[in-house]
C-alpha cells in the first residue's frame, strides 16, 4: 500500500472522529453530518481501490479521471447549496411569522401603547 493510501485513510478516519465529535457537542446536526460522512466514506473507498477513479471514469466516459472528481464535487457543492438555500428561506418565512406572532401578542398585552 502506497504512503498517500495510509495517509488518506488516516486523514479520513480522523475527520470523521472530528465529525462525531462536533454532533456530541451539538455543533453540527445530524442531518448534515451525513453528507461530510459519505464524502469521507467514498474518499475512503477510492484510497482502497487504486484503479477505481479509472474504472468510474470509463463507466461514466469521462476521458480523464481527474474531470470525473471534479465534476462530482462541483455537481455535489451545487446540490448542497440548493439544499442550504431551501433552509434558509424556510427560516426566514418562520423568522417573519414569529415577528409579526410577537408583534400581535405585544398589541395585545399592551392595548396600544406604544412600548
Amino acid at each position: 500500500m502506497a504512503r498517500i493510501q495510509i495517509i488518506t485513510i488516516i486523514i479520513s478516519l480522523l475527520f470523521v472522529l472530528y465529525i462525531a465529535r462536533l454532533i456530541v457537542k451539538g455543533k453540527l446536526r445530524e442531518e448534515y453530518s451525513i453528507v461530510w460522512c459519505v464524502c469521507t466514506l467514498i474518499l475512503v473507498v477510492f484510497s482502497f481501490w487504486r484503479g477505481g477513479l479509472e474504472v468510474m471514469s470509463r463507466l461514466f466516459g469521462v476521458y480523464e479521471a481527474p474531470n470525473l472528481v471534479f465534476t462530482a464535487c462541483i455537481f455535489a457543492i451545487l446540490v448542497y447549496l440548493l439544499h442550504l438555500s431551501v433552509v434558509a428561506s424556510k427560516l426566514h418565512k418562520q423568522n417573519k411569522q414569529m415577528a409579526q406572532d410577537i408583534a400581535l401578542l405585544k398589541e395585545k398585552i399592551y392595548g396600544g401603547s406604544s412600548n
